[in-house]
């Protein structure tokens, strides 16, 4: 029995010498179903990537693999939204290019998309990174619970298989900061997890650092949820009642002492707790009154310098993301 016809989409970054294994994998499992298509997102790699893409679409990958370049480098998830939206089959997979997600595992993923399932996560139960890694990875999905919820931040990872007609929900997304795992959570709670082996990455390093994991996390936070507005209420509302309580021993003090309480150590600990209590608040609401100002410039997500390889398929009644 065939599995339905499915589009893996791979964001593309310093990947030069992995596209051919990983195209060669694919390639061995393609026949399993209906129909299969490969879309590389070259997302302004420096190295000779897009060269390597060009080279599979014009050889190996004839007629199933088609390459996006991006004008330059976006980011992973911005990469991905563009090959999610020019997918043309009923089924998208993601998965990175450094052959740390199997390709033989994309069977197990499609599979498990049932009648009560449109999303499905690989997930590892062995941490596959470096130690300040897996932390900062800990960090950004638990930034992610604010937007999405703990159950499915826990659950959410780079390999994942999902209805394409999910995409809908990010049809009018021009967010430039885009986490797709915040999107597909708007279009669906019917989400699932597979447990698959993540194997170590053997060809290059890891393109994601400590700062960007953070920037990331802090995107997500302030992109996708009001929780931090909240934070800085309880902050506010906390510094008011530790005011009151200390006006309080003031008052108590010079009745019972008949003076105030001397003491420059005590003044000064009182100012610099408020008034670093003051500038949080005041650069978070910063935070956000700058992506307010970001989106009502409305830079694009992405922006596409050409594609290459076979032209998405018409169906009847089939509409591109372009013509919505």
């Amino acid at each position: 029995m065939s599995l339905p016809a499915v589009s893996i989409v791979v964001p593309v970054y310093r990947s030069e010498g992995s596209l051919r294994p990983l195209v060669e994998r694919l390639d061995n499992i393609r026949g399993d179903f209906d129909d299969f298509e490969l879309i590389l997102v070259d997302d302004g790699s420096p190295d000779d990537s897009w060269s390597v893409v060009s080279e599979l679409v014009d050889g190996v990958g004839a007629g199933w693999i088609r390459g996006i370049r991006m004008s330059r480098n976006y980011g992973q998830h911005n990469a991905l939204l563009a090959g999610i939206r020019a997918a043309r089959n009923p089924v998208t997979v993601t998965m990175d290019d450094d052959l740390q997600h199997r390709p033989e595992d994309v069977a197990r993923l499609v599979a498990a998309l049932d009648d009560d399932t449109d999303l499905v996560y690989g997930q590892s139960d062995v941490e596959e990174h470096k130690a300040w890694r897996n932390v900062t990875s800990r960090l950004a999905k638990a930034a992610m619970a604010s937007a999405v919820g703990g159950e499915m931040a826990a659950s959410t990872g780079a390999f994942r298989a999902f209805r394409t007609h999910l995409r809908d929900a990010a049809r009018n997304s021009h967010d430039p900061y885009v986490s797709i795992d915040v999107l597909l959570s708007w279009a669906t709670t019917r989400v699932r997890t597979v447990p698959v082996t993540m194997d170590q990455r053997s060809i290059g390093e890891s393109n994601y650092t400590v700062r960007k994991l953070i920037r990331h996390a802090v995107n997500m936070t302030t992109g996708y949820s009001s929780s931090p507005l909240r934070l800085v209420s309880y902050l506010g509302f906390t510094c008011s009642v530790f005011g009151v309580l200390i006006f309080i021993y003031v008052v108590v003090r010079f009745i019972i002492d008949g003076g105030s309480i001397p003491g420059f150590p005590f003044l000064a600990s009182i100012i610099a707790l408020f008034s670093g209590a003051q500038m949080f608040a005041i650069g978070l609401l910063g935070e956000y009154l700058g992506r307010m100002h970001f989106r009502s410039m409305e830079r694009p997500p992405y922006v596409v310098r050409e594609q290459i390889g076979a032209p998405p398929r018409r169906r009847s009644g089939d509409v591109t993301p372009e013509e919505r």
